[in-house]
């Protein structure tokens, strides 16, 4: 039953036929998974939380960056450094009391993604990435749960929802990934900072019409959405059976080509022999001003227009506080360099 106080947070909820308090009494029992905090996964789990959603799960390893802040508006200055998923709980619990949440504050990967994901009764990727899109898909299938996929590219949205009552999955629609750099992502190419408002809205409206059962799924349908001319339009696509998802790949990076960052130093190591690399730093110019060891300084954001300022005469050190923008920018370099030597600096400043 719903108290007196949720009946009145929800009471435009519940004066809709087509929710009322019986479908309202669905969501509050409802679990759902929310991958990834960034552009998407902030609208996401913020009409999630606000349309009484009782138990939400969260996971994400990353950290607040300052770049963030254009379309991440779950996030503040204050917040830069500290964990995204974290912070996001903490702000979430003050918009509704009445929701429970659930943090992991660590990386999906193909160990743990089974065991999380059967916690829960819908998942929605809100990542930026395809490892994480396949990966998701292929645990969302091997465990029998919708997946409501959301994507994002400068001006351009998508939505969908595969394995919804046996629909079309993920692979039925995209059956191999790109090749590494064909697809850039937003910083490497921008992003209009309203469309992942615009389309995580669009993916918590999927979740509600999932978990009270009204309108009309977007199940074996894509849809997509231009914010400059504001067209949209609907494309159709059928299940395939060559899409059978039959285990988890053990490592999805490997299995969308990207190149491994199999090497790290620690910051003794790197102390030790300093004069045997060159530094690069991808943290902000604020974080820059209180604290670095040298080096150039290109921020994350700004790094693929500033490539040619990278001396790579040596192998090069990339750092930022916690080694995780690091990591993603070592991923670009690595696409555009060759036959350089980049090295990560394991756990960052922060070690």
């Amino acid at each position: 039953m719903l108290t007196s106080e949720e009946k009145q947070q929800y009471n435009r909820h519940l004066i809709l036929n087509e929710i009322g308090e019986n479908g309202q009494l669905l969501l509050k029992k409802a679990k759902v998974l929310v991958i990834g905090t960034g552009g998407l996964g902030c609208p996401v789990l913020q009409y999630l939380t606000a349309a009484g959603v009782g138990n939400i799960g969260i996971i994400d390893d990353d950290v607040v960056d300052q770049s963030n802040l254009q379309r991440q508006i779950l996030y503040t200055v204050d917040d830069i450094g500290k964990s995204k998923a974290i912070t996001a709980a903490e702000r979430l619990s003050k918009l509704n009391p009445f929701v429970n949440f659930k943090v992991y504050n660590e990386q999906l990967n193909s160990v743990n993604a089974l065991s999380i994901f059967k916690e829960f009764d819908i998942i929605v990727d809100g990542s930026d990435n395809f490892e994480t899109r396949y990966l998701s898909n292929d645990a969302a299938v091997l465990s029998g749960k919708p997946l409501v996929y959301g994507s994002i590219f400068k001006f351009e949205g998508q939505v969908s929802v595969f394995n919804y009552k046996n629909s079309a999955t993920y692979r039925c629609l995209y059956p191999t990934p790109p090749k590494p750099g064909d697809v850039p992502n937003c910083s490497e190419i921008g992003v209009m900072g309203v469309l992942p408002g615009i389309i995580g809205s669009l993916q918590a409206n999927e979740v509600i019409k999932i978990v009270c059962g009204i309108g009309e799924v977007l199940a074996n349908k894509l849809m997509m959405f231009d914010v400059l001319s504001m067209r949209q339009f609907t494309v159709k696509y059928s299940k395939s059976l060559e899409a059978e998802v039959k285990k988890l790949h053990d490592n999805y990076a490997v299995f969308c080509g990207i190149p491994q960052i199999d090497k790290e130093i620690t910051l003794t190591e790197l102390e030790s022999n300093r004069d045997d690399y060159n530094l690069l730093d991808v943290r902000e110019n604020w974080e820059r001003k209180e604290k670095h060891i040298g080096g150039i300084h290109i921020p994350l954001g700004e790094l693929p227009n500033r490539l040619n300022e990278i001396d790579i005469d040596k192998p090069v050190v990339v750092y930022c506080k916690s080694g995780m923008r690091s990591k993603r920018a070592i991923e670009l370099l690595r696409t555009k360099f060759l036959q350089t030597d980049f090295i990560n600096l394991k756990n960052g400043l922060s070690n």
